[in-house]
């Protein structure tokens, strides 16, 4: 049996008692989150449903076979898997979690943990390709903007309506 020893975490160090806080405002992306979760799960709903369809006439067909191997219905089912996964991923994608604004960058925190850190939202360019209204899909209007400026390539966002608006807040009303 391996003996015990004990193990050094490393600890960033907090700031100074009197050292000045940079001001932020975390600007959560609560219906563009919502939005792509339920257009996954539309589209998760449909491609089930699409399966089962394509399952029951198979074994309705004359030709039909009961064995799953011997109609290629493991098949099937694996592009099926397939379809699930990646439509689900590029779905999900676009809508990060939250921004970070900051006077000196944004921080856009991605929806698998990563994040990315911009410039100051001052210097960035914007542009609402599509706004998509309140309804079914989420309970507030969202928007697909498109973000780029200098040091920043370009990007597409689903978020919500004034996430990337205006300048820093302090938490006040956009």
């Amino acid at each position: 049996m391996a003996t015990s020893r004990p193990v050094r975490i490393a600890r960033t160090p907090l700031p100074e008692a009197g050292a000045p806080r940079v001001p932020t405002d975390l600007r959560a992306n609560v219906a563009g989150s919502q939005r792509v979760v339920r257009v996954t799960l539309v589209y998760l709903i449909v491609l089930v449903a699409l399966f089962l369809a394509f399952l029951l006439y198979d074994r309705s067909v004359p030709g039909g076979t009961a064995s799953p191997a011997g109609n290629g219905e493991w098949v099937f089912a694996g592009i099926f898997v397939l379809f699930a996964i990646a439509g689900s991923v590029l779905t999900l994608h676009p809508a990060p979690r939250a921004v970070e604004v900051t006077p000196d960058h944004l921080t856009v925190f991605g929806r698998w943990g990563g994040h990315r850190i911009l410039p100051p939202i001052g210097s960035l360019s914007t542009r609402v390709v599509r706004r998509y209204p309140s309804g079914f899909l989420c309970d507030a209007p969202v928007e697909q903007v498109e973000l780029w400026g200098r040091g920043a390539p370009l990007r597409t966002y689903l978020v919500e309506e004034g996430v990337f608006r205006g300048t820093l807040t302090n938490g006040a009303a956009r």
